[in-house]
């Protein structure tokens, strides 16, 4: 189990043609048969490394808030919405409600000072519980640098599935299919 979040960083960065790749190996199983696989082993690997601890998601992702996020957040501060919008938040591309700062403004001293209102994007995090993860694997990729959860769960998956893994990656066809990918 890799908690280094230095190496899970260069890791991350080692494998990410590994991890591309299996990505698309994914999308050939049956999305409720890898939820089962994933939540199993995101319970093994969650029980073992503790959140609150690392932080590290709080010093580089960009929560989405919702409008009670914002709600419960700005009753907790005791300020207006309008205030607690202009102070801390921005729109990102989607039009969405982000915090401006990276990292998030309420991370102090390695520690959440809004935990109990914080968003729901944050208690969710990193979202491995949730179904439906053969349709959110970029996310799960691009979280696979800054998580040790979603980094050990994504390399256990590999172990889990390394017999067909190897299989996949000596088919000539499936070669050709992954070629085929990175070509758009």
């Amino acid at each position: 189990m890799e908690t280094d979040l230095n190496k899970i960083a260069s890791l991350s960065k080692f494998n990410q043609d590994e991890n591309w790749e299996f990505r698309t190996f994914l999308k050939g199983f049956d999305a409720k048969e890898i939820d089962s696989i994933v939540h199993e082993i995101y319970q093994q690997v969650s029980s073992k490394i503790d959140c609150i601890s690392c932080g590290n998601c709080c010093k580089i992702i960009q929560p989405v808030l919702n409008d009670k996020d914002i709600d419960q957040l700005s009753k907790s501060l005791k300020i207006n919405t309008e205030t607690f919008k202009e102070r801390y938040l921005e729109k990102d591309e989607s039009d969405k409600n982000i915090f401006k700062q990276i990292p998030c403004p309420f991370f102090k001293d390695s520690k959440c000072i809004q935990y109990e209102t914080r968003p729901k994007d944050c208690v969710s995090f990193p979202h491995l519980h949730k179904n439906d993860f053969v349709f959110r694997l970029i996310g799960v990729i691009n979280n696979n640098s800054i998580c040790p959860i979603v980094f050990n769960v994504y390399e256990e998956l590999k172990k889990a599935l390394w017999e067909e893994w190897n299989d996949y990656l000596n088919d000539d066809e499936a070669l050709d299919d992954l070629n085929a990918l990175d070509e758009y």
